[in-house]
């Protein structure tokens, strides 16, 4: 009988055939490779390949943003999307140093009048004491646009087309891009009223409404009348979503003046209102946004201004994942800004100059890629897929080395890459902090508030934050001695700076003071090595800290060791970041660890973290400790609308000497900020207070693209080399193969029939 053999000599369904089909699968990787490599795009970019060169910045976040609402937003991971959206009146210039206030929206700088009891203007220079209010009087640029979005679409006949949607209407529609249509219209000084009056919308929490009711005419009463009515619609329609209509209730603090200005009434003198104006809480929200985004259904789909925000600045949010990627891309109505003509010498020496009144933005587009750990943010910064990278503890040694001088400078390997360095000195501290509502660290009535002092006394110096720096910031910070960082007024170098409590003077430097003195404390505590002079249970406490990667644990670890030192056992409880704000602002957590970016360079700014009326428990304030001591808050109210002088300086010394009594934080550490930045990253200057820095950035696509090609070629002879051997590995199989084949046919040809 014949052999069916196929005319390759492989046997149909033979073992051998199945073999060598199998491997030859793996040999087409080869050719795909190869065309990768050749179309100009690196093999592995995460990017398409049609976007190689284009005028895109890449940029990292780990942290998803809870709130885009301007009025409620108040996190350093929030504002990065934000500031780049939206637009209050001022800002801060980008190249001045000290840091300088200019129009952003507005026209000109506001006007500042001051009025006595009996409303008879005063003087400029008139004494804080006989001002009874101040009239800050804002003039906008006419001819700003909104960016395009669905609340301000209207069809032939003038209506808002999306503004009284049904359920039916709402069917098929999943994201706000599934609207078909859009529109625009001028922005107007009755959106930044409105927005005013948004810091006391009873659903919205805003975190400032506290300071702000304080200051602006009205608005705690406002707030109140906003409470009552939204109850009463509540009950009236037994719990159905109502709409509040804010243009129906007037606040005194906020008027309109006319379609381009609008005034905000002050109580007394409060200078620092001026840098409140060049943040997004004050920036401007249009009432059609509100009407369009309150219809019921909305929140359901994530269709609400937290997730798809609407404002006049240089760029829009057009994509909003944030467990993936979020895209910003430059608003078409942006109305035009120039990059400065002005700054220091030096900037022209480093090129910041050179494009000095041109239009913003450079940058056409931002993607946010969502990387949780810092090795993979590394590993693709080191390959040209991020422009940027702060520097984590684990990349420091490979990316900075230290001068003779104690200066840091960049490796030489980042250096042929032509990575640069920038640094600055951060105005911000990073404190662990003590719930003061809580009854072990906080106590409970005098004698228990005595002991919980002395606790915290000894926590405080048992934890070596100079320890902490050196290990875990690589050197990369200042141990503080209070609330308020170098650089900003109030601040005190030397001597008079130093923490009495935890620190000894000697030789003319501060010294921790020995683990002995925080053990004789921990016994006035009632806590004797660590156990409860009472009932000999040991000491438990619980710290809540946002949710940690892996490479995190040896900093807990570090800080289990510190308590431990005091035989105090410390337990962690890890959260993500938006459980972890709701946890504190409703006071459930014990100790925790946070810190503060100064919003504008006052010492009030870090000094009303610890203003007792100002707690989040309760009041929705900023104070997470829940701090409260009757001198303190009498001190601050004095000193809050204070220019800086030696009196001022003389309140703020007291006030941070209760504090350090006190010890309501861990005062933690003043970072010192990192930053690298690839060649092709152009017009970069640290500002720390300034997050709306985007629009003067500018990106040479054309050399990143050759960057990320050089460095990503495919190191392809590994892979020829196991095709190779593969192949080569079949040969004598083969061989044997068609041996045995035709020994079998000869061997049937030589059978007769019967």
């Amino acid at each position: 009988m014949r052999s069916s053999a196929t005319p390759s000599g492989f046997s149909r369904g033979s073992r051998l055939g199945r073999v060598i089909k199998a491997a030859l699968k793996y040999v087409p990787v080869l050719p795909v490779i190869l065309v990768s490599a050749c179309s100009g795009n690196p093999w592995n970019s995460p990017y398409p390949a049609a976007d190689a060169d284009k005028n895109i910045l890449y940029s990292a976040f780990a942290e998803r943003p809870k709130h885009l609402d301007p009025v409620q937003s108040y996190s350093s991971n929030e504002i990065l999307f934000t500031a780049q959206i939206y637009e209050p009146p001022l800002q801060y210039h980008y190249l001045k140093r000290p840091y300088e206030l200019i129009p952003s929206a507005a026209a000109k700088m506001p006007v500042v009048q001051y009025f006595g009891q009996s409303g008879e203007r005063l003087a400029d220079d008139a004494n804080a004491a006989q001002i009874a209010y101040t009239v800050y009087e804002i003039s906008i640029k006419p001819g700003i646009r909104y960016q395009p979005h669905p609340a301000f679409a209207r069809n032939e006949g003038g209506e808002l087309l999306y503004h009284s949607l049904s359920a039916k209407d709402l069917a098929g529609i999943y994201k706000l891009s599934d609207f078909p249509l859009s529109g625009s219209r001028e922005l107007t000084a009755h959106d930044y009223v409105f927005q005013v009056k948004r810091l006391a919308h009873p659903k919205l929490h805003s975190p400032i409404l506290g300071l702000m009711s304080d200051y602006i005419v009205g608005l705690k009463e406002y707030s109140a009348t906003l409470e009552t009515v939204t109850a009463q619609a509540q009950f009236n329609q037994k719990g159905a979503d109502t709409y509040l209509d804010l243009h129906s209730f007037p606040l005194e603090g906020a008027q309109v003046v006319d379609t381009h200005t609008y005034r905000i009434k002050i109580k007394g003198k409060y200078p620092q209102f001026l840098y409140w104006l060049a943040m997004p809480f004050f920036a401007p929200i249009p009432w059609e946004a509100e009407r369009f985004y309150g219809q019921r259904g909305m929140a359901e789909k994530n269709i609400t201004l937290d997730w798809y925000p609407v404002g006049t600045g240089p760029y829009m949010l057009t994509e909003n994942d944030p467990n993936r990627v979020m895209i910003l891309e430059k608003n078409p109505n942006f109305h035009g800004e120039a990059y400065p003509t002005e700054g220091p010498p030096e900037d022209v020496d480093e090129g910041l100059l050179k494009d000095a009144g041109k239009p913003l933005p450079f940058i056409e587009k931002v993607i946010y890629s969502r990387d949780k750990e810092s090795i993979p943010r590394w590993n693709k910064f080191l390959q040209g897929y991020y422009d940027a990278s702060a520097i984590g503890s684990d990349s420091f040694d490979q990316a900075v080395q230290l001068t003779g001088q104690g200066e840091a400078t960049v490796t030489e390997a980042m250096k042929q890459q032509g990575i640069r360095l920038e640094t600055a000195v951060a105005a911000s501290t990073n404190y662990m902090g003590f719930n003061m509502l809580d009854p072990v660290v906080g106590g409970v009535g005098k004698q228990g508030q005595e002991a919980a002092r002395k606790l915290r006394q000894a926590i405080s110096i048992a934890v070596d934050y100079e320890e902490y720096v050196s290990i875990f910031a690589n050197g990369r910070g200042i141990p503080a001695q209070g609330p308020i960082p170098p650089g900003i007024a109030g601040h005190r170098e030397g001597k008079e700076g130093v923490n009495p409590v935890v620190y000894d003077w000697v030789n003319g430097r501060a010294r921790r003071k020995p683990i002995e003195a925080a053990k004789a404390l921990l016994a006035e505590a009632g806590y004797p090595n660590g156990r409860d002079a009472r009932t000999g249970a040991p000491l438990v406490l619980y710290f809540d800290v946002t949710a940690r990667s892996a490479e995190d644990k040896s900093s807990l670890d570090w800080m289990r060791k510190q308590f431990q030192k005091l035989n105090i056992q410390l337990v962690v409880r890890s959260t993500d970041y938006n459980r972890f704000q709701d946890k504190i602002r409703k006071g459930n957590a014990q100790i925790f660890e946070w810190g503060w970016n100064a919003d504008y360079p006052d010492a009030e700014n870090f000094l009303f973290l610890l203003h007792g009326p100002q707690r989040k428990a309760g009041s929705e304030g900023e104070n997470a400790s829940n701090y409260s001591n009757s001198e303190y808050n009498r001190l601050f109210e004095q000193m809050k609308n204070m220019e800086n002088g030696p009196e001022r300086q003389r309140i703020i010394d007291r006030m941070v000497s209760i504090l350090r009594r006190d010890a309501p934080w861990l005062w933690g550490y003043h970072p010192k900020e990192y930053g690298l930045y690839h060649a092709w990253y152009e017009n970069v200057k640290p500002n720390r207070l300034s997050h709306n820095n985007i629009k003067y950035f500018r990106i040479d696509g054309s050399l990143r693209a050759e960057k990320r090609r050089e460095w990503n070629e495919p190191v392809l002879w590994p892979v020829v080399l196991v095709a190779i051997l593969l192949l080569a590995s079949l040969i004598p199989a083969v061989m044997v193969y068609r041996h045995r084949e035709r020994s079998a046919g000869i061997t049937s040809r030589d059978i007769k029939p019967a």
